[in-house]
């Protein structure tokens, strides 16, 4: 029996990279799982336990749909991994309102809205689970990303939020920090050889993350094994910001 045995879920941004990863895991695992991503993204897998939803998560309908459609194919919902998210990069004068505008709708208030949508059936769930991808950007910071920054830190400060008052109900809520990992978002720089070798000789581990490395760290939080952690900001970067 997997650790997701009969559990439902929803994974945002699961066209690639870490959603993909993970929607992958949480089925074999033995979970139901909702994948969603952008309508037109890449929703294609071969597993008959993930189904597929192209759906823009910043739009105003997005919760509603994602939420309802989820529970209207499994029944229930017990976890709901808020994956999806967008970054830019631009130093502070030179960053407009937009570019500021759209990572906190994708990255924040966007999370903040499917999560509110799900509470009503995640506390009906005897294993409610809120998951979210920050960033280690969430606790530090690099020139060009006072919108990203800003973003992840947030997530991170609404994420405990959640768990602090939906604890009593029995809904765990934490976030993963990833650190240098090897997705769509990063290919166009990991590509050159001499950025990706940068990248992995800071990590303690030499080596970039993989997208399964967040999603197996993912499942832990998702599973019965990380039903006593909540509140909780996971760093899963192999060491990256152990000199910072």
């Amino acid at each position: 029996m997997g650790r997701l045995e009969g559990r439902r879920a929803i994974v945002t941004g699961a066209a690639s990279g870490i959603g993909r990863a993970s929607a992958e895991l949480f089925a074999s695992e033995g979970a139901r799982v909702l994948a969603v991503d952008r309508p037109d993204a890449n929703l294609v897998f071969d597993h008959p336990s993930i189904e597929t939803l192209g759906q823009d998560i910043s739009e105003d309908g997005a919760p509603a749909a994602i939420v309802g459609r989820a529970v209207e194919a499994f029944g229930g919902l017990d976890i709901v991994y808020n994956n999806a998210g967008v970054s830019g990069s631009s130093p502070v004068g030179e960053t407009t309102d937009e570019a500021f505008d759209r990572q906190i709708a994708v990255n924040l208030r966007a999370a903040f809205r499917l999560s509110r949508e799900a509470v009503k059936h995640l506390v009906r769930s005897p294993a409610g689970r809120l998951i979210f991808t920050a960033s280690i950007m969430a606790k530090h910071t690099d020139n060009g990303l006072v919108a990203y920054s800003a973003s992840k830190a947030g997530v991170v400060g609404m994420m405990r939020t959640f768990a602090l008052e939906l604890g009593r109900q029995g809904v765990t809520s934490n976030a993963i920090l990833p650190g240098a990992i090897a997705t769509g978002m990063t290919a166009a720089s990991f590509a050159h050889d001499e950025v990706a070798a940068v990248w992995a000789k800071k990590s303690a581990l030499k080596r970039l993350g993989q997208p399964i490395d967040i999603a197996r760290a993912a499942l832990f939080l998702a599973s019965d094994d990380g039903g006593f952690v909540t509140g909780q900001a996971l760093g899963v970067d192999g060491g990256l910001m152990l000199r910072v």
